[in-house]
């Protein structure tokens, strides 16, 4: 390492490898971790992030004084804002209202603008963070969009740093990597390296409940049905980016959003590392795959950001109470499925009318009906609203059930505790949607259930 550097951006790489000696203790193999926390802007993005940067100015995409504009979760934003500073850019970032809002305002510690879009809505839609990105490239002057998900020098960053690091450090013993999986640079720009080196080193990307690679990989469809709001930052998406290799990727492993922050903390509290949430589905991802593993073996798992991104959320408790991620006794969201014999959720399609609803309310007996757009959910109606519409213009019956649906209902474990799921339903939130993940199905959840499990 340079004693000296000319600036802050001489610095991205070359991040320490820690053997992780408590949290595995019942694996065969030796887990190591890249932490790339070291990186200046404490995650591994910096690397991706100048490299398009760079490209960007070779071939002229980038000139002198322009504008930056990317859809982000934050730490692609931090490496830009970074570089940016450093090369004299201006930044605007569109991101997701679940991301953290430290991330947002370490963000705009840089000087970058930040814009934050709803998370709930296809990639296509006006409001999402990609849609609203792509308008203001074309809105603001000598602007340049990086497009992390399908730019090539996103991988390819990682193929000239992070996979010739880990080979280096491993002293090419490396015979597995496990990666949680977002844009696909990190993982695809990595395996090519090390497959290059030695192909028979396997891959193994770790995705989350709610996204589509995992399915996609197995079967070479994209299932609509896989797509649902989910809590885990950094990883799982709703479509397909171009840096997302299947090919160089021998298996994808999901992990649920519970397990996930709880093994973040388990990180800083077994391990002394303090690691983003997508550490914490990597090391669930690998307790859940140790069949996979035998003696001798070297696993090398990759730790993207750091810990204080989500300081108010996995490492905040009463976040963790809120989501229902710490274990209680008493009544679960499975006790009140299984006493209520719940069959799979009814759901409305957002261009089916609202007469439709209407009847399909009445005659299913249901005060709640989620709303669904090319089977994912995008909203929710609830008897009261639906009547104190119908009152005011009964003229509206043929009208769709889009223009007066309320936000979708949220998503909760099914071993969510019963006096947790209590303080979840309100007014302005009749209801929760439960999912099943070890049988995939999902369930509805109102006041009358809750109310039903109290007084038997």
């Amino acid at each position: 390492m340079k004693k000296i550097c000319n600036s802050i951006l001489e610095t991205i790489g070359h991040t320490p490898m820690v053997r992780i000696n408590s949290i595995t203790k019942g694996i065969k193999g030796t887990v190591f971790a890249k932490i790339e926390t070291f990186n200046p802007g404490n995650s591994i993005k910096d690397r991706m992030a100048l490299k398009m940067i760079e490209d960007a100015e070779k071939d002229g995409r980038l000139k002198p004084g322009g504008t930056i504009i990317e859809g982000t979760s934050g730490n692609t934003g931090m490496g830009l804002a970074i570089a940016a500073v450093v090369k004299g850019y201006k930044c605007i970032f569109t991101s997701t209202d679940k991301q953290s809002k430290e991330k947002f305002d370490a963000l705009r510690a840089f000087g970058a603008e930040v814009i934050v879009c709803p998370t709930n809505v296809d990639p296509e839609d006006p409001r999402s963070y990609y849609s609203v990105s792509s308008r203001l490239v074309k809105e603001v002057p000598n602007s340049w969009k990086p497009n992390q998900y399908d730019n090539p020098s996103n991988a390819q960053a990682h193929y000239e740093s992070t996979g010739p690091e880990i080979w280096e450090q491993t002293d090419g013993k490396i015979t597995h990597l496990v990666v949680g999986v977002g844009t696909g640079g990190t993982i695809s720009g990595t395996a090519k390296y090390l497959k290059e080196k030695n192909p028979n080193i396997k891959v193994l990307g770790i995705d989350t409940y709610g996204s589509i690679f995992k399915k996609y990989k197995e079967t070479g469809i994209f299932d609509k049905n896989e797509i649902y709001p989910y809590v885990t930052e950094g990883i799982g998406e709703d479509f397909l980016p171009e840096n997302v290799n299947f090919k160089l990727i021998d298996h994808f492993e999901k992990v649920t959003d519970k397990d996930a922050a709880m093994m973040t903390r388990e990180i800083a509290r077994q391990e002394g590392i303090l690691a983003g949430n997508s550490a914490g589905s990597a090391m669930a991802g690998i307790i859940q795959m140790k069949d996979m593993f035998k003696d001798g073996d070297m696993i090398v798992v990759i730790f993207h950001d750091h810990g204080t991104r989500y300081l108010g959320k996995m490492f905040n408790d009463d976040w963790m109470r809120e989501k229902g991620y710490f274990d209680r006794k008493g009544l679960s969201a499975k006790d009140l499925v299984n006493s209520n014999h719940k069959g799979e959720l009814i759901t409305l399609d957002a261009d089916d009318t609202i007469e439709k609803a209407v009847q399909l309310m009445s005659k299913m007996d249901i005060s709640q009906l989620p709303v669904i757009r090319d089977k994912r959910l995008v909203g929710s109606l609830n008897e009261n609203h639906l009547y104190s519409k119908i009152v005011s213009n009964p003229d509206i019956k043929l009208q769709t059930v889009e223009s007066i649906m309320q936000p979708a209902f949220p998503f909760v474990d099914i071993s969510t505790p019963l006096d947790l799921l209590s303080t979840m339903i309100n007014p302005e939130n009749p209801a929760v949607l439960v999912r099943d993940f070890k049988t995939d199905k999902n369930f509805i959840i109102t006041r009358y259930d809750i109310m039903n499990a109290l007084t038997k």
